[in-house]
């Protein structure tokens, strides 16, 4: 039987507290709203099988939000049970309302509140939906209880107060009020060991279910609210009895978990509570998800709609943050999440990322989300390095040249070698955008030896124009000529003059390419706009001069 939805609109959180609490125990959906044009909206959206209503609201009455509900065809047959401190005076405005079906004076009891629901529910249907105001009249009797930590998150972050409640080891429940639901997050020994929530429809969490674990999707409805009584009861014996797999409901638990903090973390948020030495429901205390928040968001982000996970731009770089008081227990985090955290030691793009991960660019793209979600990834400015490799014989120069890439080390990076065969070695891991040849070596490194080798590189490579060469020697004017280097430095050369020689060939390859990038766009464009009896008339002429024989295909 499908359960039941209550939609409650009362500006008290008392109030709504109280009937998310009892009603939701009872095996009600419960959404909640505070204030009377949140209320009818969500009455349109849900369509409730019976609506609590508070008479006394902010800015207008509960008669005149009946006449809204009246005058809708979706929702002028929904239930209502109109409640008030007022009582006869303020019922007396109901009595051409039809759409009330019952009185609930307040103060009331739990006990009143769910018999005259479930009253009420014999003739018509009731939804639930909940926004949070306060009160400062009483209007419960057995109210709840005061929280040990409550507050609004104007001034606290989510990751801060779960930081404080897993870092002290604190037993309880934080109620989570956001815009159209509330979560409640179990901790205990410094983990989440549960997370459920009122007002969410079971569907979000079902859509993102692997096969798997789809047989499991009915328990859902008792999963996501925290459901108590015998329904769940009954559950918990086929899991003593081992008639369920206990291994699949609690990845369908923890599966649950992700979902629902990541809905808190990137939704509206908007007070909190926290209630000491509450016990988790009982589903949840026989199989405790005992898992960090990190790898808790990590899961969330690798599930999401793709749409839902930001677009970085390609020159966007992301360090790992300076960490002050976070707690960072990774339980549940998978060894292979756990690799990026160590790569992004250093600002890095998603495909330097994806490089030293070898990960897809989507995983990539997802696991950086979540460790942002969890403040542990921060994005920053990447400058990109170029590759300067060198290849000398000299102890000297070598020592000059690698002291000079480290102290450059922002910007360059780069490798020493001392023979042309380590040089193709390590040319074929890391592409060079600059190679530094010595002049003044022995025989292989001397012209011609030196531009025969160098072709032989450039070959292997597939590269042609895009390395650029700097030769160094104590006669740079012999070389003045030499079509094969770029440019020639002197032997006692100044590292600013190396550092210049190195940035003015990089921008000379940037505007060669620009360049090469414009020639194949324009000619790109003169053949799509060329008709095909003239590129036809101009193949068959070039075939008729230079004799060779050409085959077109589509």
């Amino acid at each position: 039987m499908k359960e039941k939805t209550i939609l409650v609109i009362d500006d008290s959180a008392t109030i709504r507290r109280l009937c998310d609490s009892e009603l939701s125990n009872a095996g009600y959906r419960v959404i909640l709203a505070a204030t009377a044009e949140a209320g009818v909206e969500m009455a349109v959206e849900q369509t409730p099988n019976l609506i609590i209503l508070d008479h006394q609201l902010p800015g207008t009455t509960g008669y005149e939000v009946c006449c809204q509900l009246l005058n809708q065809p979706t929702t002028a047959t929904i239930p209502v049970v109109a409640s008030s401190t007022l009582r006869k005076k303020a019922y007396a405005e109901y009595v051409d309302c039809d759409n009330v079906v019952d009185m609930l004076p307040k103060p009331y009891t739990p006990e009143a509140l769910v018999a005259t629901i479930a009253s009420a529910l014999d003739t018509a249907a009731m939804v639930v939906q909940s926004q949070n105001e306060g009160s400062s009249v009483p209007e419960v009797i057995d109210q709840l209880g005061d929280p040990e930590l409550a507050g609004t998150f104007e001034c606290f972050g989510l990751r801060e107060v779960l930081d404080l409640l897993t870092n002290g080891a604190k037993m309880g429940v934080l109620e989570i009020e956001t815009a159209r639901c509330r979560v409640f997050v179990h901790v205990n020994r410094g983990r989440v060991q549960a997370v459920t929530a009122s007002g969410v429809d079971p569907e979000i969490v079902a859509r993102h279910m692997p096969e798997t674990l789809k047989e499991l999707s009915p328990v859902i409805r008792l999963t996501v609210p925290g459901r108590r009584g015998s329904e769940v009861d009954g559950l918990v014996e086929l899991l003593n009895n081992k008639v369920l797999d206990p291994r699949l409901l609690k990845k369908l638990l923890r599966l649950q978990a992700s979902i629902l903090l990541r809905h808190c973390f990137t939704g509206e948020l908007k007070t909190f509570r926290f209630t000491h030495h509450q016990d988790v429901p009982p589903l949840f205390k026989k199989l405790p998800i005992d898992g960090s928040l990190i790898s808790l968001l990590v899961q969330g982000a690798l599930l999401c709609d793709i749409a839902e996970v930001p677009e970085y731009a390609p020159q966007a770089g992301f360090v790992r943050k300076s960490i002050r008081g976070q707690n960072l227990d990774r339980a549940g985090l998978s060894s292979r999440h756990m690799k990026l955290m160590s790569v992004v030691a250093e600002p890095k793009t998603l495909e330097e990322i994806a490089a030293s991960t070898g990960w897809p660019a989507e995983e990539v793209q997802r696991v950086i989300h979540g460790f942002q979600l969890a403040q542990l990834i921060e994005t920053c400015e990447v400058c990109q390095k170029k590759n300067v490799f060198g290849i000398t014989e000299k102890p000297s120069l070598g020592r000059n040249l690698a002291s000079f890439i480290h102290l450059n080390q922002a910007t360059i990076s780069g490798k020493i070698v001392r023979d042309w065969s380590v040089l193709f070695s390590v040319s074929k891991q890391q592409r060079p955008d600059v190679l530094l040849i010595d002049l003044d070596g022995d025989e292989e490194n001397t012209a011609p030896n030196a531009t025969q080798r160098l072709g032989e590189l450039k070959t292997e490579l597939g590269i042609s124009d895009d390395l650029k060469v700097i030769g160094i020697s104590k006669e740079p004017e012999a070389f003045a000529t030499d079509s094969n280097l770029d440019c020639v430095l002197a032997s006692d050369f100044s590292s600013q003059q190396l550092l210049d020689a190195i940035e003015s060939e990089i921008r000379s390859l940037k505007t060669e390419s620009s360049t090469h990038a414009a020639e194949q766009e324009s000619t790109q464009a003169l053949i799509s706009t060329t008709p095909e009896d003239e590129i036809s008339e101009a193949l068959t002429s070039l075939v008729a001069s230079t004799n060779v024989s050409i085959t077109c295909e589509d």
